[in-house]
């Protein structure tokens, strides 16, 4: 029997839900976890996995920057998460990092800054969410600062071991001590929605079909002790 609380399992979960139910989730538990501004390099994109952190900084006068090394490190299924201050001038992830990662199995790449080489990531599929794209490279002008150290993500906190998803709306991150509480948050909220399409599909008003479900509660601290 599959262990619910195992990690391959939180994973597989996750991949079932779409961000904007774990947003309303994480709403719920009065965390913060949705990326700010970070978007999915091509929008067929899709991910969830546990965070490899990396963290960046920029190179000192005379220092000889690099982009660093890490990649063979990454266990598969992991999500690369890379915190480039958000710096949009230079790039942290090109195609070679790409190619390894997928490979490797790695189940996504987010980065706070920019990526180059959006077309072989589109053309495998292997995710990538970001600022944005541009292909002046890092090399030369950014340092790693720290690998599996906390790191930020469109204003997020990312902890190593951090549950990550993203789909086309984005990224949000559940923190690994939650994980259990903000999926079967989503899932309640992902069964009340799907009750209240159904019900508008077979003709009753879209008004009484939320006020059944408790609709505009869902995303609530207050939601259970208000009788969800």
């Amino acid at each position: 029997m599959t262990n619910p609380y195992s990690s391959a399992a939180f994973v597989a979960r996750a991949l079932a839900l779409d961000c904007a139910a774990l947003s309303d989730a994480l709403d719920r538990s009065g965390i913060a976890g949705q990326c700010y501004q970070i978007h999915a390099c091509d929008r067929k994109f899709r991910m969830a996995g546990h965070a490899y952190t990396v963290l960046y900084r920029p190179v000192c006068h005379g220092e000889e920057g690099h982009v660093g090394d890490y990649i063979d490190d990454v266990e598969p299924g992991s999500v690369v998460v890379i915190d480039n201050r958000g710096h949009d001038n230079m790039t942290t992830w090109g195609n070679i990092l790409t190619e390894m990662a997928h490979q490797r199995k790695i189940a996504g790449t987010v980065i706070d800054g920019i990526n180059r080489d959006v077309a072989l990531c589109s053309e495998i599929n292997y995710p990538i969410y970001s600022r944005g794209s541009w292909m002046r490279t890092g090399k030369g002008r950014i340092q790693l600062a720290g690998l599996q150290v906390p790191v930020q993500i469109g204003g997020v906190t990312v902890y190593p071991g951090d549950l990550l998803r993203g789909d086309a709306d984005g990224v949000v991150v559940i923190p690994k001590a939650f994980q259990e509480q903000v999926l079967g948050y989503a899932e309640e909220i992902t069964r009340k929605e799907n009750t209240v399409r159904a019900a508008i599909r077979s003709g009753m008003r879209m008004d009484e079909a939320r006020r059944q479900n408790q609709y505009h509660a869902l995303q609530s601290p207050d939601y259970i002790t208000a009788g969800g």
